[in-house]
C-alpha cells in the first residue's frame, strides 16, 4: 500500500550546536499531529539531521504522549559524519559506526528499536560482509525491525543484498517533479539528452522488481509551484506552478495533493516523503492517494511536459 511519510529533518531548530528550546518541542508536536490528521504513521529521521536535535525534540514528543509510539513506525538514518576529524563531511559504514550511530538515535528518539535502519549514503569504504554483520546484530538484539538505503543505485544496493540475511526494504531518493531524473533516465535512453542526467537507469527497475519501496524525499520541491516560487521563476517554473494550481481546482485538491499524486500515479509504487513544518502544508497532503487514482494519463503528461518546459521526445 503507498503512503505518505513524513520527514522530520525541520524539526528541532537551527543546524549549529546549539540545543533545542520548548518551542522546538511545540513546533514538532504541532507538526507530528497534522501529520497524524492526514493519515500519516511513518516518520522519516537520520542522525544528522540538525545535529541530533531532530530526533531528541521527537523524543520529547513520544515521551508526552503515551500510546503515541505504538501507533506509529519510525525509520532512521546513519552513516554521515559532519565535522569530525577535520572534514566537513565523510562517510561511515563501518560495523563499528553504524552500531554506535543506532545507540545514539534510538536514546534521543527515547524508543527501544526503529522500525526501519536506512544507510544513508554509499560508503566507498564499507566492506558488505561488515555492514551484514551489524546490521544481523541489532535485528538480534531488537534495535531494528528492516534495513534500508539511501541514494543507492540498483548495483549498490544488489552486492549489498548479497550479504544481507534480510530483504532491503526501501530506497529513499529525490524524486519530484522538479527533480526529474530518475524519470528521464526512463525515456532518454538512445537519446543524446540522456547525457544530462546523472541518475542510474535501471534503479527504478531495480526496486520494483525485488520489491524495494521508492521513498521520495523533496517530493513537494520545496515549494516551488505551491506558492514558496524563488524571486526569479524560470519560464517553465511559473508555468507550472499555474498549472499546479489549475488541476488543484479540477480535482477539488492543494497544490501538495497534486503534487504527490504525480508521483504516486507512477507504477514503482512512489512513497512521497513531505518535509514541510507547517501544519496546513502536512494537512494538505492528506488526499494525495486518492489524486494518484483520479489523475487522467493526460494531466499526468501535462504535469511532466511543463516542469521539463520542452516537449519530450
Amino acid at each position: 500500500m503507498q503512503e505518505v511519510i513524513y520527514g522530520c529533518m525541520g524539526l528541532g531548530g537551527s543546524w549549529s550546536g546549539e540545543p533545542h528550546g520548548a518551542g522546538h518541542v511545540d513546533q514538532a508536536a504541532a507538526a507530528v499531529q497534522a501529520a497524524l490528521d492526514a493519515g500519516i504513521t511513518l516518520f522519516d529521521h537520520a542522525d544528522i539531521y540538525r545535529n541530533g536535535k531532530s530526533e531528541a525534540v521527537f523524543g520529547e514528543v513520544l515521551a508526552a504522549s503515551p500510546g503515541l509510539r505504538e501507533r506509529i513506525r519510525l525509520q532512521t538514518k546513519c552513516g554521515i559524519r559532519l565535522n569530525e576529524r577535520g572534514l566537513q563531511t565523510h562517510y561511515d559504514l563501518s560495523r563499528e559506526a553504524i552500531l554506535e550511530r543506532v545507540e545514539g538515535s534510538l536514546k534521543r528518539l527515547r524508543t527501544d528499536y526503529v522500525d526501519i535502519l536506512l544507510l544513508h549514503r554509499p560508503d566507498p569504504l564499507a566492506d558488505p560482509a561488515e555492514v551484514a554483520s551489524a546490521v544481523r546484530q541489532l535485528l538480534a538484539e531488537g534495535k531494528i525491525r528492516q534495513v534500508g538505503v539511501s541514494n543507492m543505485s540498483a548495483a549498490q544496493i544488489e552486492v549489498l543484498q548479497d550479504r544481507l540475511e534480510v530483504p532491503v526494504v526501501a530506497n529513499q531518493l529525490e524524486m519530484s517533479l522538479l527533480k526529474r531524473a530518475w524519470l528521464e533516465s526512463q525515456v532518454l535512453v538512445n537519446h543524446p539528452e540522456h547525457l544530462d542526467y546523472s541518475f542510474p537507469h535501471g534503479t527504478l527497475e531495480y526496486c520494483t522488481r525485488n520489491n524495494v519501496t521508492l521513498q521520495a524525499y523533496g517530493s513537494l520541491a520545496k515549494g516551488v509551484y505551491t506558492g514558496a516560487e524563488p524571486d526569479t521563476p524560470t519560464p517553465a517554473e511559473a508555468a507550472t506552478a499555474e498549472l499546479v494550481a489549475d488541476l488543484a481546482g479540477e480535482y477539488g485538491t492543494s497544490g501538495e495533493g497534486i503534487l504527490l499524486g504525480w508521483l504516486m500515479k507512477h507504477p514503482a509504487g512512489i512513497a512521497p516523503v513531505i518535509g514541510t513544518v507547517n501544519p496546513g502544508r502536512i494537512r494538505a497532503c492528506a488526499d494525495a492517494a486518492r489524486v494518484a487514482g483520479e489523475l487522467t494519463r493526460a494531466d499526468w503528461y501535462k504535469l511532466w511536459i511543463s516542469a521539463r518546459g520542452s516537449n519530450i521526445p
